[in-house]
């Protein structure tokens, strides 16, 4: 089942594991955040965009009985990753893998279809710091095969009335966001800001918006990911439900 310079990594959650290839991008202290906030009920049906090697979808199995989910993901051998990682853990039939760029997700999901949309997508706009363009770190980092607005616009267009999309972000693109999600009729609906450091100014911000709602922000308490260098602090190890957190890499969270 592994490739070349892929590891097999225990999520320490209901005997869940995840292949993974150091070589491109572990999954980070983000993603895990961002699988903590989101909420679905049992009979919900959800949408990612940009799922990387699946770890958001599958640590979601362990926390939620959702319907199904359907995880896009535009490079091929990230995709295929995930899509082995998906059938190890016995989960092809509620999480389903599909090879493409989320601009195409009407072809595979009808509109207003989807009780969830979420996302960690690339933080970085186009071309801005790019070094190398044709690496897994590059098209992670970077707008380069999709856009914010593509992100906002799409969920828009797949989301159900009231339906949720849920996206983590770095604050200097939120006034960005915020206005691309009123554009495409999601309301944000609530915020919280991630800082890597109490002291520190907030690097990361969850943020969850509502189909068609009336304006209404709620601000949740900030998280704090480290009690000093290499530490995580009591919440991040009360979110991951461990003391001794080994499967992911901090490294993406950081991405320039």
């Amino acid at each position: 089942m592994l490739k070349p310079d892929e590891r097999i990594d225990d999520l320490q959650r209901d005997g869940l594991k995840i292949i993974q290839n150091p070589n491109g991008f572990c999954f980070g202290v983000d993603a895990v955040l961002l699988s903590h906030f989101i909420t679905l009920k049992q009979r919900d049906i959800a949408v990612e965009f940009g799922t990387g090697t699946g770890v958001i979808p599958i640590l979601l199995s362990a926390k939620v009985s959702f319907k199904k989910i359907y995880a896009f993901e535009v490079q091929p051998d990230v995709a295929d990753m995930a899509g082995r990682s998906v059938e190890m853990n016995g989960l092809s039939d509620r999480i389903e893998i599909i090879e493409d760029n989320l601009k195409e997700a009407l072809r595979y999901v009808p509109a207003g279809s989807v009780d969830a949309v979420f996302s960690n997508p690339p933080y970085m706009a186009g071309h801005s710091g790019l070094k190398n363009e044709s690496s897994l770190k590059a098209v992670s980092r970077h707008e380069l095969l999709c856009t914010l607005e593509d992100i906002v616009e799409n969920a828009a267009k797949l989301l159900k009335h009231h339906g949720k999309f849920y996206m983590i972000h770095r604050p200097h693109r939120m006034v960005d966001i915020f206005s691309l999600c009123r554009k495409y009729h999601l309301e944000p609906k609530v915020i919280q800001m991630v800082q890597p450091f109490r002291d520190k100014a907030p690097n990361l911000f969850l943020l969850m918006c509502r189909r068609d709602a009336n304006p209404e922000l709620t601000f949740l308490d900030p998280l704090t990911v480290y009690e000093r260098p290499g530490v995580y602090t009591q919440e991040i190890y009360d979110i991951y439900d461990m003391q001794h957190i080994t499967a992911f890499t901090d490294k993406k969270e950081e991405r320039p």
